[in-house]
């Protein structure tokens, strides 16, 4: 599979640039996790040398290849090893740089290979402290008074509750709290939700798609999304596509659904009813799961394979969850904040709608206002990009094989 070509007026991200929020990635989250990681678990003396290796590599050293016995080598060198290899990990493209890191930790935990180690998610302690955390309980509970509300601020909240991930709490109180509908949200920078709901019409009998982001406190807002949607007839089926291994730290699995489901099912009153009917949804098959090998893929989603293009083309609708998605979904460049959004996502197979905090540079589809706003504010110390403060809906309805 070809890399992505460069655009001069949209270069693609690397983590060269000293000081730069990618280059911070590399040079400072990644060896962190790597301690985090070894401390997390009782490790053995082999272990804990090929974590000592792969920090050296990644701070100091070269992209090497995957070992021999791998069984997804040929499919990554496809997707640009066989180019990459002997560089540096900052002179390569960052979205590149930061999954290839992920898989090669699974190698140095023995995650993949035969033996006691194998399967066993080296972010489950951190994933697990945040679903059982007293946060989430107060999250929950929020949902009982929610049941209250009308319909339409009910999928205002739920809507707002998937798109903040762990600050689910604001999205459950914008609503209950009385919100008028006409009320921006704090730091929402762009809001297509009207088109997304007139995608999914009460009177609607179509399928779902949701890749979803993160696990924990975030996955759970997007399972009651779906259990609404399902309950109030908007869609008959959902699909929901998470990662086929452990990836980003805090990206969900299908192990990680798992957990999400069972703690809604045990939880009190409106929550334990929303997880009770997704419960019956995996049983009948109104609810699936999918883990195809390219929602860990260092690259963009233009390059999916046919399979998956097949399958978000036959969707009503695809919901892109999280900052790492949208990346994918638009392309890891630097792009103008004012790109249409339409323009970027225009090879997308079927409609597709972000749901995004920002944590990452790349924006598009901001008006010229929005953007001078923001960049003024930034230069008050606000970090409206990466800080996590600012977050999006947006959707592109007009894709698909019809043209329309």
């Amino acid at each position: 599979m070809p890399l992505a070509p460069d655009t001069p007026h949209a270069p693609v991200i690397l983590g060269n640039d000293p000081g730069s929020f990618p280059h911070s990635v590399l040079a400072e989250r990644h060896p962190a996790i790597i301690r985090q990681v070894r401390d997390a678990f009782p490790y053995g003396p082999g272990q804990h040398r090929a974590l000592d290796e792969l920090l050296k590599s990644c701070t100091e050293g070269v992209i090497e290849p995957l070992p021999e016995d791998a069984g997804d080598r040929d499919r990554w060198q496809e997707w640009g090893l066989r180019s990459y290899a002997g560089q540096s990990w900052f002179d390569v493209a960052w979205l590149w740089s930061e999954s290839y890191f992920y898989r090669r930790l699974l190698d140095a935990v023995d995650h993949l290979r035969p033996g006691a180690w194998q399967g066993i998610d080296p972010f489950r302690p951190f994933k697990r402290a945040e679903l059982d955390s007293p946060q989430t309980d107060e999250e929950l509970a929020a949902l009982d008074a929610l049941q209250q509300r009308p319909v339409r601020e009910r999928d205002r909240a739920l809507l707002h509750g998937s798109l903040w991930g762990n600050r689910a709490d604001l999205g459950f109180r914008l609503s209950a709290g009385g919100a008028a509908d006409h009320e921006p949200a704090p730091g929402l920078v762009a809001d297509d939700s009207d088109t997304l709901w007139s995608l999914l019409p009460p009177t609607g009998a179509g399928t779902l798609c949701l890749v979803a982001d993160n696990a924990g406190r975030e996955l759970v807002p997007d399972l009651l999304l779906i259990a609404h949607l399902l309950a109030e007839g908007r869609i008959t089926r959902a699909v929901l596509h998470v990662k086929p291994y452990p990836y980003y730290v805090s990206d969900a699995t299908v192990c990680d659904v798992v957990d999400a489901l069972s703690r809604l099912r045990a939880a009190r009153g409106a929550a334990g009813a929303h997880g009770a009917l997704l419960w019956s949804a995996m049983a009948d098959g109104r609810l699936t799961v999918r883990a195809h090998p390219f929602a860990a893929a260092p690259l963009p989603y233009a390059d999916m394979p046919d399979d998956l293009r097949a399958e978000f083309a036959s969707a009503t609708l695809t919901i892109v969850k999280g900052d790492l998605n949208y990346r994918r979904l638009v392309g890891d460049r630097m792009w103008p904040p004012t790109t249409p959004f339409a323009d970027v996502t225009g090879y997308f197979p079927g409609p597709v709608a972000a749901l995004r905090t920002l944590k990452s540079d790349v924006i598009t589809g901001l008006s010229a206002s929005t953007e001078a706003a923001l960049d003024a504010a930034q230069g008050q110390g606000q970090g409206w990009r990466t800080g996590g403060t600012h977050a999006l809906i947006q959707v592109n309805p007009s894709n698909g094989p019809d043209g329309k």
